[in-house]
């Protein structure tokens, strides 16, 4: 793990006499995760992408899938050679797909985070996290994508693992759906309860379908999580990765005012309304991955079908994952920062 948490860090070797070197490229796809309709983040992404088409001097296209994973596969097999991701997603595109996170998103109001929701009818009774963990059995349950940050992986450990709770016992039905689905489920009554985030609902949902938004009320807020990165293929040829992480450090930052304001238009129309990107790494998992290790060391913890030994070597190797991770936010994580 703390190899490929180090990556980026060793850039301008990572496979530099590989094949990938000597690679031609004539295009680029850009990887888009299915928070929404393909049409609506073709509509609001297009603009961006004909900009870095016109920077880069290549081909720009759009990669849309039905799911998270079908992105994260596109990058698995050269298909996707630049994608924004979720953090949980992204994680999964640096350990099986030859991803490596070289940007950050951050909001145009200069925020570096946003929080997964847990929404209800506006109708319901349902008002509060304690309301939804009566776990009686008659209430529909909508959770994001399996490769969603705040859809899936957050209110997995904030709000069942560490509650001790098994949504498939907990809950009538269980159903996976991206953001936009989720809501509109939640506004429609097909759902009693549905995972979400801030970005989603009162950034986008708000204002492409306030009538369906002002049916849905809040019930539930995590703590930060931290805003969405870029992530490339490692093995891209390193000049094509120095001209990409520069046009995109450049946008919306640099030049004449009419070409900054035209550039800071465009980002504030993608997914929450974004600003100036900011340089990333593989570090900014790290919470991330130990979120999803203390998930799975709390479902260890309460698995009454595994025997105290087998327990105690699984919790053991968390434990020796977390102390690494730990190591490496406290002495390589703020050297990348300066």
């Amino acid at each position: 793990m703390l190899r490929k948490l180090m990556a980026s860090a060793t850039v301008a070797a990572v496979l530099a006499a590989g094949p990938a070197a000597a690679e031609e490229i004539t295009e680029i796809n850009f990887g888009i995760i299915s928070t929404e309709s393909s049409q609506a983040l073709q509509t609001s992404f297009g603009p961006f992408l004909e900009d870095m088409s016109a920077y880069l001097g290549l081909e720009v296209n759009p990669f849309f899938a039905s799911d998270y994973a079908g992105v994260i596969e596109g990058m698995r097999f050269d298909k996707v050679d630049v994608a924004w991701f979720g953090n949980k997603s992204a994680m999964e595109a640096v350990d099986r797909a030859g991803g490596e996170i070289f940007a950050q998103t951050i909001k145009d109001d200069g925020s570096e985070g946003y929080y997964s929701l847990l929404l209800a009818h506006v109708d319901s009774d349902i008002d509060s996290l304690e309301d939804v963990l009566a776990c009686d059995g008659t209430l529909d349950f909508g959770i994001g994508d399996p490769n969603s940050t705040s859809g899936f992986l957050v209110p997995s450990y904030y709000v069942f693992a560490l509650n001790n709770v098994d949504p498939r016992e907990c809950f009538n039905t269980v159903r996976n759906a991206n953001h936009e689905t989720n809501a509109l489920a939640v506004a429609n009554k097909q759902v009693d309860v549905a995972t979400n985030n801030t970005e989603s609902l009162y950034a986008r949902l708000a204002k492409s379908q306030p009538q369906a938004a002002a049916q849905i009320k809040e019930i539930w807020r995590s703590p930060l999580i931290p805003s969405d990165p870029m992530v490339w293929r490692a093995n891209l040829p390193e000049e094509l990765k120095q001209e990409i992480y520069y046009f995109f450090m450049q946008y919306g930052r640099m030049g004449d005012m009419e070409k900054v304001k035209r550039e800071r238009d465009i980002l504030a129309n993608l997914s929450d309304g974004w600003g100036p990107f900011l340089a990333s790494s593989n570090a900014q998992l790290i919470p991330i991955r130990q979120l999803e290790l203390f998930r799975n060391k709390v479902r260890i913890e309460n698995d009454e079908t595994m025997s105290a030994d087998e327990k105690a070597q699984e919790i053991a190797a968390i434990d020796a994952q977390l102390e690494e991770l730990e190591v490496y936010a406290q002495v390589v994580a703020p050297r990348e920062a300066e």
